[in-house]
């Protein structure tokens, strides 16, 4: 037994770390779910609400406005007053926001419950990726919080695959039951979040060392020897959450880059995502529910991408991963911007391909913002990394069905590679490698990296 780690690093990652996992990937599932079940209802809505295409951008930005704005609100709450706290209240408003869509009879109604789904969505991000990144062991962090991400592609195929359903034997105001939908797995979360333990390093961090002993019995069963929790609290010394230290010394430069990266990964796909119908539609998938089919396949084929890249992390490393992903992305979405005319299945193969990638590298969005920032801000950097993203996804929402009506399909697909291919050139200058850190030692600021870190992908 390794000695110089913490009792977290040094625990086998057993039943309380799977239970954990399995509780925090509901928001990931839940993000995906509602911000994809939303291009599956849009159509019913616009008829229903005779929506025009500035209020169907609205519709498609709006949850992710609310997720901008949930990032940066919670993740400052959520370092003041406790992941814990938090981790249960957030769902109520999902919940909530979700039953109400069924009485939805007005545009700007619709577009406002998107929106304060969004911000319960954007206070997940924050709170579930905190209090699971704390309590993990190095040696299987890299891999669980990529495997974290991936519960986003499971959500987006439950969506699409519900909606297929619903659309296929719902009859008027189906739409509205698809968008309600999301309280159901809602509600199952919050029931089994009750009773989830305080992080203990959030709770040294607050001068609280008596609670983290309890913490811990709670988690493993046993109680912490005072060398083990003196050890652990060294790493964790007492600080005040101040959002200000993202945006100062060392920290500024990992703030841009974790929310840049991020922005440049999900400003393409989430347009893509939310308008998947349309867009299979435009390579001649005339059928509506024929593109909803398609949509789920897609959706599961960036799951599958998430898989190979959850170990990898772990053997290449991160770096490498998040490169060569970005890579992916641009060339695909390059392919199918040239060719707009391209026949169906050769329009499919690149969205698969584009689809792959995606998956691998969206792992890395829990990742970085977690082992890059210490306890007393993480989950206020990984709000602002997240809100950061948002306005890429938000603006790209928005702006797709207006692209599409004015500058065309291929035009819009060649938007997207380039701004994958920003993201290449700012993660091949920028992207440290934290494979195997402690949480404190891939949180601490040093030198910046060496030229050759900065050229050679490892």
């Amino acid at each position: 037994m390794d000695h110089t780690q913490s009792i977290i690093d040094r625990q086998p990652y057993g039943r309380f770390h799977r239970k954990l996992f399995l509780l925090s990937s509901g928001g990931p599932f839940l993000d995906g779910f509602i911000l994809s079940i939303i291009g599956v209802a849009i159509t019913g809505a616009e008829k229903d609400l005779g929506l025009t295409t500035f209020l169907e951008g609205m519709v498609g930005a709006a949850a992710l406005v609310g997720v901008l704005v949930g990032g940066v609100v919670f993740g400052w709450l959520t370092d003041r007053v406790g992941r814990q706290a938090m981790y249960t209240i957030h769902l109520v408003v999902l919940i909530v926001a979700s039953a109400l869509s069924l009485g939805v009879t007005d545009a700007w109604q619709l577009i406002a419950l998107r929106f304060v789904a969004g911000l319960a969505v954007g206070a997940d991000h924050t709170i579930a990726t905190a209090l699971l990144s704390e309590w993990l062991p190095s040696n299987r962090r890299g891999r669980t919080m990529g495997a974290l991400v991936a519960m986003w592609f499971v959500g987006a195929s439950t969506a699409y695959f519900v909606g297929y359903v619903v659309a296929s034997s719902g009859g008027d105001g189906a739409w509205r039951w698809m968008l309600a939908s999301a309280a159901v797995p809602g509600v199952l979360l919050l029931l089994g979040r009750l009773g989830t333990p305080e992080s203990p390093r959030w709770l040294l961090s607050h001068n609280r060392p008596e609670d983290a002993r309890e913490a811990i019995n709670t988690a493993f069963g046993r109680y912490p020897t005072d060398a083990e929790l003196t050890q652990l609290s060294e790493s964790e010394p007492p600080k005040s959450a101040h959002l200000s230290e993202l945006f100062k010394g060392g920290y500024l430069g990992r703030t841009l880059f974790a929310g840049g990266f991020w922005m440049c990964q999900v400003a393409p796909a989430f347009a893509i995502w939310t308008f998947y119908p349309v867009i299979l539609g435009e390579y001649g998938f005339e059928d509506g529910n024929t593109a909803l089919l398609w949509s789920v396949v897609v959706s599961l084929v960036t799951l599958a991408g998430c898989l190979p890249a959850i170990r990898w992390v772990d053997t290449y490393g991160r770096r490498p991963v998040i490169i060569w992903t970005f890579v992916g992305v641009a060339v695909s979405l390059a392919v199918l911007g040239l060719f707009p005319g391209m026949a169906a299945a050769l329009a499919i193969t690149m969205f698969v391909i584009n689809a792959l990638s995606l998956g691998g590298g969206n792992i890395l969005q829990y990742i970085y913002p977690t082992e890059l920032f210490p306890t007393h801000i993480r989950a206020s950097a990984m709000g602002v990394a997240s809100s950061i993203s948002r306005i890429g996804a938000a603006a790209g929402t928005y702006l797709l069905p207006l692209g599409l009506d004015t500058i065309g399909l291929g035009p819009s697909m060649l938007v997207g590679a380039g701004i994958a291919a920003v993201g290449t050139a700012m993660c091949v200058a920028w992207a440290p490698e934290t494979k195997g850190k402690p949480l404190h030692e891939s949180a601490a600021v040093g030198p910046r990296p060496t030229a050759a870190e900065t050229v050679i992908v490892r």
